[in-house]
């Protein structure tokens, strides 16, 4: 398992103990799905560059927290980017950590590129039951 992690942003410090909390939550939702084998990329970045991918990528002209990008590839599953910036703004606004908020995007993320989603109902509870697992197995709770 490979994962990459690059740090596309300035507007919060990447301190060794968010990037190992990454690491940490990627190889969980990994081997919790057995893809133990796969190389997946993770891009932090601020809210104007997830803006403009978001506009690209599903015409939607507004920043989100987290996109996903699957890859159809033997070893790589795929890409997660994550604005940095609305993670600090969504962890202020939820009351909880910015490391609490990251885990949860990076779980979202990572469960798309296994191809959950979120559109009808069903898939919607079966994919939060999923991340809401994942994080207590993390121990990031919601405070």
């Amino acid at each position: 398992m490979e994962i990459l992690i690059n740090n596309l942003q300035d507007k919060l410090e990447l301190d060794q103990r968010l990037e190992s909390l990454i690491r940490e939550v990627v190889k969980k939702v990994l081997v919790e799905n057995c893809e133990q084998d796969k190389e997946v990329s993770i891009a932090l970045v601020d809210n104007k560059n997830i803006k403009e991918l978001n506009h690209r990528y599903r015409d939607k002209n507004e920043a989100t927290d987290v996109l996903s990008f699957p890859q159809e590839d033997n070893l790589l599953l795929g890409d997660v980017i994550i604005s940095l910036e609305r993670a600090a703004q969504q962890a202020a606004e939820y009351n909880h950590s910015l490391h609490r908020e990251v885990g949860f995007l990076v779980v979202h993320g990572m469960l798309h590129l296994l191809g959950y989603n979120h559109y009808q109902p069903n898939d919607k509870e079966i994919m939060r039951e999923k991340e809401e697992t994942i994080l207590a197995k993390l121990g990031l709770t919601r405070e």
